[in-house]
């Protein structure tokens, strides 16, 4: 199935709203003030954008730390994600979340995760309710080179394995688990390489190229649809800013490899490719940039109109089936 020209539109004009929110969400934040981690995703807009073109929409995601550009793919609002990094009641999860913390259900998107790893698991129980159910519904769970190491990943692709979960496991190896390179801290040649342990496939795909990265993930989503079980997808990518936005000088990284990532930046690599193979025009594209810029400028509009959540919210959403008076703070919590 080759992709159609709207699709491709489509993809570029994805990957470059992600570009655009997470410089504009740097940029807020530090003229802000606003305390607390924003992990950008700015160069590895090929991977969630290429996997996530290839789910239905009542398919499901769970994220990492560097959630952002899964959000957008997965079609959650731009407008309230700058809300809730803002801190705005308006937010996906009224402010109280922040940036490692979004979330839509709407939108199969089960949540971005401050714990390395942790995610896993949920896309892996949300592929076994779909099993269940007989919903012919995929769950993809991302996580980091270094979340590799994480035990809870290891024993969420096993237990797939066994059941032949509707699952594919994507790794995004940006070399580097917060400054410890990869080659430090894997013991395969590759992550893709452990597929084999739990009897699944594993493939290997250039990051920086969006077609590809779609390719491969398609045939990992209809082999689990199909009853296959779940699939391993390394996607070999590279995060421009630092680990997080106060990681700054990038000393464990020299300048000659950021040069020759940022020579392979994805959306570049999209546009000549598209049109080297006359798959898009360059007005096409041009107006998707547009659109990107246009609604940037929106998310920030719409942060602002947005109020800070009032201070007796403090407790709701938090925890369930309580009454409200046996959560004052200082009163002690039940046991």
């Amino acid at each position: 199935m080759e992709l159609t020209p709207e699709e491709l539109r489509k993809m570029y004009r994805t990957m470059a709203v992600i570009r655009r929110f997470e410089e504009r969400a740097l940029y807020e934040v530090g003229a802000r003030h606003i305390t607390g981690a924003v992990h950008s995703s700015a160069g590895e807009e090929a991977s969630s954008t290429g996997v996530i073109s290839a789910l239905r929409p009542d398919d499901y995601i769970a994220s990492t730390h560097r959630g952002h550009g899964h959000c957008i793919a997965k079609g959650v609002d731009p407008r309230q994600m700058m809300a809730e990094i803002l801190g705005r009641s308006t937010g996906t999860n009224k402010g109280k979340g922040g940036s490692m913390h979004i979330a839509d259900m709407s939108k199969g998107m089960l949540g971005a995760n401050g714990v390395v790893g942790a995610s896993v698991p949920l896309a892996v129980g949300a592929a076994l309710s779909a099993k269940v159910r007989g919903t012919g519904q995929v769950a993809v769970a991302f996580f980091g080179d270094g979340g590799a190491n994480q035990g809870v990943v290891h024993e969420s692709m096993n237990l797939a394995s066994i059941w032949k979960l509707p699952v594919v496991f994507v790794c995004e190896n940006n070399l580097y688990a917060e400054s410890t390179p990869v080659e430090y801290h894997l013991s395969a040649a590759s992550v893709a390489d452990r597929a084999v342990g739990y009897s699944m496939p594993g493939v290997t795909v250039d990051g920086q190229d969006v077609i590809a990265v779609y390719k491969a993930a398609r045939e990992a989503v209809e082999r689990a649809r199909a009853g296959g079980g779940p699939s391993l997808l390394e996607v070999k990518t590279y995060r421009y800013r630092g680990h997080t936005a106060f990681d700054n000088p990038r000393t464990y990284r020299t300048e000659e490899e950021e040069k020759y990532w940022h020579e392979r930046d994805p959306l570049v690599i999209f546009r000549q490719r598209a049109l080297d193979e006359e798959l898009l025009t360059e007005e096409e594209m041009d107006s998707a940039e547009k659109e990107a810029e246009g609604l940037i400028e929106e998310t920030v509009r719409f942060a602002d109109e947005g109020l800070e959540p009032d201070p007796e919210e403090l407790l709701n959403n938090v925890y369930a089936d309580y009454p409200r008076e046996q959560l004052t703070l200082g009163a002690g919590f039940p046991r």
